[in-house]
């Protein structure tokens, strides 16, 4: 399974980003998918994930109200719409997949995409 994370940019504080996460090769089939972010000299730390039908999402406190996952089974492709970015979303966000339902923890996560880099300025 490869995991090509997109969408990633400069923005200004207040502004929106989708990013956009496709995924190729065989990946579980009822398997979850999620998106963290690590900033420069910090654990990376989960943000959303979202079952594979799409009916269930959870979101860190740090999303809620401002940031929606959801996936595209059809495309294999997941999103994460962005909006009233602040500089403390800067970061760089992985998207990943798990064979579980829904995956919380890093740890249940087995596929990794290689991370986009959002840059948001004051």
């Amino acid at each position: 399974v490869q995991l090509q994370a997109s969408g990633g940019g400069l923005v200004q504080a207040g502004e929106s980003l989708r990013l956009s996460c496709a995924a190729s090769g065989r990946a579980f089939s009822n398997g979850g998918m999620g998106w963290f972010r690590q900033d420069s000299g910090k654990a990376r730390e989960i943000v959303a994930a979202i079952t594979w039908s799409g009916r269930n999402t959870y979101y860190a406190e740090l999303a809620k109200g401002r940031f929606t996952i959801s996936r595209d089974n059809a495309k294999n492709t997941v999103y994460l719409q962005m909006n009233s970015l602040k500089p403390e979303d800067t970061a760089v966000y992985y998207c990943a997949a798990t064979p579980y339902k829904l995956g919380y923890l890093e740890s249940s996560y087995i596929y990794w995409g290689q991370g986009t880099l959002v840059t948001v300025s004051s």
